[in-house]
């Protein structure tokens, strides 16, 4: 596999489509809580909740869209996906030119991009898997994971400066225009896509909804990996609200320090993405997969010991440029199993369960340590977090009896 070989047409436009949009949620990262601050005058609990309410409630929302999904072309979706998430972020800069902008309203909003989020990511993987042979899978993730890392690069110091000169609702409305550019391109993509597999009865059971869920767990390889995803994900991500008042508060940091420290790291997931493929052709998935993953999870305990001046931003820097490598390297390998190891009817159902709980798990768990926080501090909150994230790789070590990830990849792929 050529770093540099074609995939076709039709995966041109999606992947251009991916990256617009990608582009976007960047140049709009933060927005909503400075919306909610400078705009709305919410306080601390408001702006906790703007971001673990409307993840949580947005992810229960999507559960039965990923079942609606699996019996529907995946295109059409992917389409009304990016739209409805325009149209929702559209409302934010009509209500502030009016006047009527509220703090529901942006928790609204945020319910509705939350659940669009996921709904978009299920039928983005099962497209995928019918777009592209199963050894192109992942060659295409690699791409998705670059793109991902490089709009993180350049995203939030434009967005940073856009906020500056333009004010946060602006960047939410050039958010909104980057769905509608990336629905156009889906759209322009074209292609030939197979029908949707057939549906046994015509409403949607309750049992469904449980589809994705138990062929995950059912699953004697899928399910290590699925875990260990959760834990870690949430556990990362419930410690950023804290690394933030750590550095802003305490250590007196500047914003643009405060960015700056999570910008430039950003460049090891390119690296990562691009070792990602070499990597699990000489070692094979299940080990380089192991080995990333467990080392992803010795970095963010590292955050616990930030000081304040140049050697404390040195510091979260060097951490967070461990960690992202290594998560650029086990993100493309992981998103490329799961669509391997998944049949082609179940991939919309499996990949929007994966999202739910992974999206459910950070809701929790940011709230967890969100009052971890208040009663111990923030970096003795970090460095408890810091210590569970070391037992996280454990999932990833299966007993004898299970099956090898790549030889199981390679009899469903």
């Amino acid at each position: 596999m050529r770093s540099g070989q074609r995939l076709g047409r039709t995966f041109g436009w999606l992947w251009g489509a991916y990256g617009t949009s990608a582009l976007g949620t960047w140049l709009a990262f933060g927005a909503f809580p400075v919306i909610a601050v400078r705009v709305l005058h919410a306080g601390p609990a408001e702006v906790a909740a703007l971001s673990c309410a409307g993840a949580a409630v947005g992810a229960a929302a999507a559960v039965p869209l990923g079942p609606w999904v699996e019996f529907r072309r995946k295109r059409p979706v992917m389409i009304a996906m990016d739209l409805v998430r325009c149209g929702a972020l559209l409302t934010v800069p009509v209500a502030f030119a009016l006047g009527a902008l509220g703090f529901l309203q942006l928790l609204l909003v945020s319910v509705v991009v939350a659940a669009a989020d996921i709904t978009f990511g299920a039928a983005c993987g099962a497209y995928l898997k019918s777009l592209l042979p199963a050894e192109d899978l992942l060659v295409a993730n690699a791409r998705f994971e670059s793109t991902s890392w490089t709009a993180t690069i350049i995203g939030p110091p434009l967005g940073g400066a856009a906020i500056g000169l333009l004010g946060p609702v602006a960047t939410v409305a050039a958010d909104a225009v980057s769905y509608l550019l990336s629905a156009l391109g889906i759209r322009a993509g074209g292609g030939h896509e197979p029908p949707p597999a057939p549906r046994g009865t015509g409403r949607l059971r309750a049992g469904d909804l449980l589809d994705g869920w138990r062929h995950i767990l059912g699953d004697a390889v899928l399910r290590p990996l699925f875990l260990h995803t959760a834990l870690f994900n949430g556990l990362v991500m419930a410690t950023s609200p804290l690394l933030a008042v750590l550095m802003l508060g305490r250590l007196g940091f500047e914003p643009w320090q405060y960015g700056l420290a999570f910008a430039l790291p950003s460049v090891g997931g390119l690296l990562g993405a691009r070792l990602a493929r070499p990597l699990a052709a000489r070692h094979g998935q299940r080990r380089v997969l192991a080995v990333s993953g467990t080392l992803r999870a010795l970095w963010p305990a590292g955050l616990a010991f930030t000081g304040p001046g140049t050697g404390g931003l040195l510091l979260v820097m060097g951490v967070e440029f461990g960690l992202i490598l290594c998560c650029g390297v086990f993100n493309p390998l992981s998103a490329t199993y799961r669509l391997r190891h998944t049949p082609q009817d179940r991939v919309a159902r499996t990949l929007s369960a994966w999202s739910v709980t992974t999206k459910g798990a950070t809701a929790l768990l940011t709230a967890v340590w969100g009052l971890l926080g208040t009663l111990l501090g923030p970096r003795p909150a970090i460095a408890l977090a810091g210590v569970l994230l070391l037992a996280t790789p454990l999932p990833l070590f299966p007993r004898r009896e299970a099956r090898p990830l790549e030889e199981a990849g390679r009899r469903t792929g």
